[in-house]
């Protein structure tokens, strides 16, 4: 007889597997839509009856267009919320059941370019890459085959040469590709979005997509722009550069909307974005003009083609706002000699995150409106009561930071606002691909460290491989990519020590310029480093100073802790909408959407409908498209504004307050001075042992892997683009099917 356990996470099972079959079905008829868009089928049979069946006074025109273009991601969003919501409850405790994949998945997965201009590509991005522009030369083939049909005829009726009709035809037919830019451009950049968290997506890793899809789009739109300007000017209609029709589409918003882009799509660039950052920050912030004038420009009916991500888009910065009003409680600092300082904050002990999640702070006293991007180099479940970062000193924002930490008369409060965490739902640096009735180090024996895999995860096929832990784990990181490796060392020796699981054996391979950066070593010890044994891990560290071909001699002030006064006023770092944050985001994005129709219908009907009756023609389009941007804004201010609030009430009554600590832990030992360390405890001793350092050198990165011989070897790598790159071709060269490579980047 079943245990009443085991039926419930059956039932949540088939639950979340009907979820998500159901919305790979819409999804997929979502992606239809897209393909057949551009066809006469669309324009002359499907778009005219769909508008048929929904023609109502309370909306117009514009209810097909949210019922085909809007609702669908909406309504994918709103279900994976539930999804993942339900996922919370079915936790790791059935990972090993619910972890097949094929053997291509795993192929997909390997780096397919590693050089070039799109950095490192995995053969399933470059798919998808190839995939999106396949449906932009269809489509743009298609309305180009579709205009010049008749153009002799059309070119002779209106009076201009052929070429000059098709010059205007090509020039719409560009626009409305550029569209299909637009509709995906804002889904890599929500942070919060369960799109993204559906497909296994996280947010800083999805940048790069938000990046090829602007370059694609403003190309597109600048040569839409660039076909009507010289069109009018062969023509002699220069005029219409300043046309701003009643009903008809708006030269000026147009153009408005596309100098606001290429101003962004200037400062994006790598030349300018990583040297000016803050230009490239502020001047990015015209998305909001670009968007308005946007609409004002097409029409509010045809934007709902780009609204879904957009409007996802602005839920998650209104939570981000709502959720950066708050100071955070900041608990201690240690400071190091090379210049880096760990911000240790405290924490809501229900706040849950993964290895490598990041979140974005905001120091007051150093500026209030820039906002920087930081691992999280603690474990929650190692440390659930504290949140910490670290800060490298290497621009202006972070070395005044650091002037404040480490003055002679040091601050006792610091301002500081967070937004986040956000990161990845799962872990896979502890998993690779086994292969059916191959040796699996997931699965002991009394007889051996391995096993073959389980006939239940066992297809007749023979072609499903079953996700299973790494036998070793390979960590390179270079300079400042060292830190986001912190966290991973932290949850496996959380691990190690607090669970019978078997952790892989790790080999940490850093690279460092000067001898005193060998100091950021010891923020692999958390502040209570004491009480933790690193000797349960079977880790080896390489570090290699490049600079130095010896330790340095010269005295430096040794690493200090830190410790800040609490504040009434400050609150532990916590989940934007409280634990059940997912199920309230579901709540936001339907519920926000049911009022904006609510206000849209009511203003349709009984203020637009009685004096143009959904023509189009006598009402302005302007004015229908700013009330509709209006109502949209407030409908999901209110809808966020109520949901945080009544989140931050209820989750606000189990919150503790911040007690002070009268006695601080000891203060860590520096790391290397003529090459010699005050061995003070046995988790400083047990790192200083699994260490060794090589100074004058830099790592042979493949003689390094090509000497791991484990079944199966997982490559996380951190750091410089030329270290990502090398280590990405040597493992996916073939000459070791063993290597499972990762990145870990957060430069654009």
């Amino acid at each position: 007889m079943l245990s009443k356990k085991v039926v419930p996470e059956n039932i949540m099972k088939m639950v979340r597997a009907a979820i998500k079959l159901f919305l790979v079905l819409v999804f997929l008829a979502y992606m239809v839509l897209w393909i057949m868009m551009p066809t006469n089928l669309y324009f002359e049979h499907w778009m005219p009856e769909i508008r048929a069946k929904t023609k109502s006074t309370y909306f117009g025109n514009q209810g097909a267009s949210m019922l085909i273009y809007t609702f669908p991601i909406l309504f994918i969003a709103t279900m994976g919320c539930i999804y993942l919501h339900l996922g919370k409850k079915d936790a790791d405790h059935n990972r090993h059941s619910r972890m097949v994949q094929t053997s291509r998945l795993a192929t997909l997965k390997q780096p397919a370019i590693v050089r070039g201009p799109l950095g490192i590509v995995s053969w399933m991005e470059l798919s998808f890459l190839t995939m999106f522009v396949a449906l932009l030369v269809w489509s743009t083939s298609s309305y180009l085959n579709h205009m010049f049909v008749h153009i002799d005829q059309m070119a002779a009726k209106s009076g201009l040469l052929v070429w000059e009709a098709k010059l205007e035809m090509s020039g719409l037919a560009l626009g409305l590709v550029g569209n299909i830019c637009l509709a995906f451009l804002f889904f890599p950049v929500t942070r919060g979005s369960s799109v993204l968290r559906l497909i296994g997506l996280t947010s800083e890793a999805s940048v790069k997509y938000h990046i090829w899809i602007g370059h694609i789009a403003m190309t597109i739109f600048t040569a839409h722009g660039l076909c009507f300007i010289i069109f009018w000017a062969k023509t002699k209609q220069m005029s219409e550069v300043l046309k701003w029709d009643k009903v008809d589409v708006s030269n000026v918003a147009g153009e408005i909307a596309l100098v606001s882009g290429l101003a962004m799509w200037a400062t994006s660039l790598p030349q300018i974005r990583r040297k000016m950052f803050e230009l490239f920050y502020y001047t990015h912030h015209l998305y909001i003009l670009f968007v308005v004038f946007f609409v004002f420009h097409v029409g509010f009916s045809y934007s709902c083609i780009m609204l879904p991500g957009f409007y996802l888009f602005l839920i998650d910065r209104c939570l981000r706002f709502l959720q950066s009003q708050q100071r955070i409680s900041l608990v201690s600092a240690r400071i190091l000699p090379c210049e880096t300082v760990e911000l240790n904050f405290s924490k809501s002990p229900e706040l849950s995150y993964t290895p490598t999640s990041m979140v974005f702070v905001n120091v007051r006293g150093i500026s209030k409106l820039q906002w920087h991007p930081f691992t999280i180099t603690s474990s929650s479940n190692m440390n659930p009561d504290k949140l910490s970062i670290v800060i490298k000193s290497e621009g202006s924002w972070s070395s005044e930071l650091y002037q404040k930490l480490s003055s002679p008369s040091p601050i006792d409060h610091l301002e500081v606002c967070i937004e986040g965490p956000y990161g990845p739902a799962s872990t896979p640096f502890l998993r690779y691909l086994a292969k059916k009735n191959e040796l699996c180090p997931c699965f002991c024996s009394d007889k051996s460290d391995k096993a073959f895999v389980p006939t239940s995860y066992q297809a007749n096929n023979n072609m499903f491989y079953m996700r299973c832990r790494h036998d070793t784990l390979v960590m390179l990181s270079g300079g400042s990519g060292f830190t986001p490796l912190i966290s991973i060392i932290r949850e496996l020796l959380f691990k190690a020590s607090s669970s019978s699981d078997r952790i892989p054996q790790i080999f940490l391979i850093c690279a460092f310029k000067k001898s005193v950066d060998l100091t950021m070593l010891e923020l692999l010890l958390p502040v209570s480093g004491a009480t933790v044994d690193i000797s349960c891990l079977k880790l080896q560290i390489e570090a290699y100073v490049t600079r130095d071909k010896e330790p340095a001699t010269d005295n430096r002030r040794p690493l200090q802790n830190v410790w800040f006064k609490p504040n009434a006023l400050d609150a532990p770092v916590s989940a934007i909408l409280g634990p059940n944050s997912w199920l309230w985001f579901g709540v936001i994005i339907s519920s926000s959407f049911v009022i904006f129709l609510l206000l849209l219908g009511i203003l349709t009907r009984y203020y637009i409908y009685p004096i143009d009756h959904n023509t189009g023609m006598i009402y302005a389009g302007s004015a229908r498209a700013a009330l509709n941007m209006l109502f949209l804004c407030t409908a999901i201010a209110m809808t966020v504004t109520a949901v945080f609030l009544w989140s931050k009430k209820q989750n606000g009554k189990g919150t503790r307050q911040i007690q002070s600590m009268d006695t601080p832990p000891k203060t860590s030992p520096a790391w290397f001075h003529n090459a010699d360390r005050e061995l003070e405890s046995l988790p400083h001793q047990s790192l200083l042992q699994a260490t060794k350092v090589h100074y004058g050198e830099r790592p042979d990165l493949k003689k390094i892997l090509f000497e791991r011989k484990g079944t199966s070897v997982g490559v996380i790598v951190s750091g410089p683009r030329e270290m990502r790159q090398e280590v990405a071709a040597i493992c996916s060269s073939g000459l070791a099917d063993n290597l499972h490579f990762e990145s870990i980047s957060f430069v654009w």
